[in-house]
Parts: structure tokens; sequence; C-alpha cells
């Protein structure tokens, strides 16, 4: 990417998209950001606290892969960025279901780390936001020079409901979880819903104060995650200091962010499969109006791994299929066409924590169209991350 093309506009500013502004100002871009919120981390990146922590398989899959990546990397960002008690704090989990074992790990307030990267993107003068910038559709723009497409490329708008520009530049990066799927599927000739299968995901998350000593020594994990105490300077004014947690919740397809009866008594039910003293807690909590809940709308694919990568041009995937005739069905993903400057970072499901950052460093390195200063990664792990594969098998099936 030229230097004169090295400007992005990044939509979202959760974990997701400020990952990327933080990426990419280290690459030496400039980043537009632009949010529907009065600032950052005001969805599902606004939960009171998370786990950082391995997901354990007893075989390896796509998403265990990527979480041995991604914790590492996850961690290595918290002690560069974050002191500890003020967004963070290191800690084991004892893991009770399937493979139980106990494992390093860090409870995490995310929109502490999403404020970091963002100061990060400042300090080097990279980032311009833009809050109450609900963008409602992309379109693309031609290149003043036709004859010259690839000196000039043309640039993407990002528009709000009435159609007014709100921001353009060459690249878009679209990170907005759920969101993500509205605005790629409303925007004309773009996507639709077989080409990106997003579901929403609503995750409520059960808490209180803690006013006395821990019911657990550390963090325990099975239907949902018990945090026994976590302590935070950070943590927003409607939150206790120290507070005890249990969930969150995973109900796929509620698109809701109301807090729900009913996803206190799953936690209550996950929590006893725990600890039978701390589900009693809740529900003596409950009972005194003392247990705070927190739920929003996390984003997940079909197949329950991210979407990252260059936006598939499904009109020219088509052509491509109809080129290749009987031999359709060997078409390699790497050979989808795609929409240049159009790219894709959603679907991180309960695993923000866990893949923000390092996908968001590998998709600053496609779009500078390098990965050498990078470690190599496996290029099945890489394409199963790839937004075009939905698209892409399913062009696949038709040839059959």
């Amino acid at each position: 990417m030229t230097e004169t093309v090295r400007h992005a506009l990044v939509v979202g500013a959760g974990l997701a998209g400020a990952a990327v502004c933080a990426a990419l100002a280290r690459r030496g871009w400039r980043v537009t950001l632009l949010d529907a919120a009065s600032g950052p981390a005001q969805a599902a990146s606004a939960l009171p606290v998370g786990m950082l922590s391995p997901h354990v398989t007893r075989a390896p899959t796509p998403l265990s892969r990527l979480c041995e990546l991604g914790v590492p990397d996850m961690r290595a960002e918290l002690e560069r960025l974050v002191p500890q008690g003020q967004g963070w704090q290191a800690c084991e989990v004892d893991n009770l279901g399937h493979d139980p074992g106990r494992w390093p790990a860090a409870l995490v307030r995310p929109a502490a780390l999403v404020q970091a990267w963002l100061d990060e993107a400042q300090r080097l003068g990279a980032l311009t936001t833009r809050w109450n910038a609900q963008v409602a559709g992309l379109r693309q723009v031609p290149t003043a020079n036709p004859d010259t497409p690839d000196i000039e490329p043309a640039d993407w708008q990002a528009l709000d409901a009435s159609g007014q520009v709100l921001a353009q530049a060459p690249v878009v990066v679209v990170a907005a979880a759920f969101g993500s799927f509205a605005l790629l599927t409303a925007s004309a000739d773009l996507m639709n819903a077989d080409a990106l299968p997003l579901r929403p995901v609503k995750g409520q998350m059960s808490l209180a104060a803690l006013h006395d000593a821990p019911l657990a020594e550390r963090p325990q994990r099975d239907n949902g995650v018990f945090v026994p105490v976590y302590e935070d300077s950070g943590l927003p004014p409607q939150w206790p200091a120290r507070i005890w947690a249990m969930g969150s919740t995973y109900e796929r397809g509620d698109n809701s962010s109301h807090l729900s009866d009913a996803a206190h008594e799953r936690n209550a039910q996950s929590l006893l499969a725990i600890s039978a003293t701390a589900a009693q807690r809740l529900h003596e909590a409950r009972a005194s109006g003392q247990l705070m809940g927190w739920a929003q709308v996390r984003c997940a694919s079909l197949d329950r791994l991210p979407v990252m990568g260059a936006v598939p041009h499904l009109g020219a995937l088509q052509t491509r299929m109809a080129q290749a005739g009987a031999r359709r069905g060997r078409v390699p993903l790497a050979d989808t066409p795609r929409w240049p400057g159009l790219f894709v970072l959603s679907a991180l499901g309960s695993r923000g924590l866990t893949l923000s950052h390092w996908c968001a460093t590998r998709l600053a390195a496609q779009m500078d169209e390098t990965q050498a200063d990078l470690p190599p990664v496996d290029d099945d792990l890489l394409k199963a991350l790839d937004p075009a594969r939905f698209a892409w098998k399913q062009a696949r099936r038709q040839a059959a």
C-alpha cells in the first residue's frame, strides 16, 4: 500500500476496532475511528470483567489453536499497556468441566485495554475519532483518474442514515461486532446473509459487591466463569470497586441487551455446578436486591470462528466460477475476488479478549501486503478466518 493511501476508516470502537487502530498506527497508517456511541467500549467491550484463558480441548481445533496464539499475545499487550490493578490482574483458573486442570489466566476489564490502544494510536499521531457517528452504509466512489486505478484507488465513504458522508478514505475496516452484519449487508452489492452468516449472542453477567472474604481462591470455569473476587480502581462508578461475578450466559439469536431474571437464573444454575455455597450467595443477593447485572450482544459466525480479512466481491466470484466451468470446484479460496480496500474483523464471540489483538495484527499486515515481520502461521488457520470462506464454499457446492 502506497503512502498516499495509508489512511483507513475503522467502524467500531470496541476491542476489535481499537486493536485495529493500534495495529495500523504502529505501521504508520492514519486512522479515522467512527462509532455510534459517545465514546469507546460502550457495547460488549463494556463488560465489567472478562477472562483471558486458554481454550482447552482433547484434540486441537482451529479455535483452540487460535487461542494458543492469542492468549500470550494478549498477555504481552496487557503487561505493556495496562498497570495491574487498573484494568486487569493476573490469576489462575480451575477448569472443572471437560479436560479439568489449572491454567494461567487473567481477569481483564476490556474497556481499559480499548482505551490503552486508542491512547497509543493518539500518541503516535495517527488517530482521529468521530463519536456519535452511526455508519449506516458504505459507498465506493470512483477514482479521479480511471486510467490509473492502481495508483489512485477508489475511496470508500461511510454514510449516515440520510446518505450524508461521515468520512472518506481509500480503506475501510468494519469492526462493529454484530453491527458489521447490518452494515455490510445493507450496502448495495456488498454482502448477503448467506455470504456473511453472523449471529447475535446475548451475554448476561450476574455480579454483586464483595464485602467479605472470597468464596474461592481463584476463578473457576465450567458452564460459565465464577470470579470470586475482582478489584479494579478503574471500574466505572455504577460498579463497586470490589466485586464477585458469574457468567456470562450464551444466548444464541438474542439481539437484546435487557437484563432478565431468566438469565440470572441460568447463571445461578451454572454456578451451582461449580459451588453450591456461591450459588446460595447469588440467590441471597438476588432476594435482597443486591444482585446487579450486565448484558450486551456479542457476535459469532456460523462456524464460531472470527471473520478477518478482505471482503469478497460476490458478483466477481460468480463470474470467476462461471469462467471455471466444470473446474469451478477446484478454484482455491485464495482466488476469490475481493473488494479493493474493504476489510472486516468481527465474530470474535466470547473470545474477544483472547483474539482481538492477534487478529488485528494479522489484518494490519495483510492490509500492508506483508506478513514477513510476523511469526509464521499455518495457512489452514488463516483460511479458517477468511471472510470469503462461506461464499466460496457455497459456490463450490453449487458446482457439484
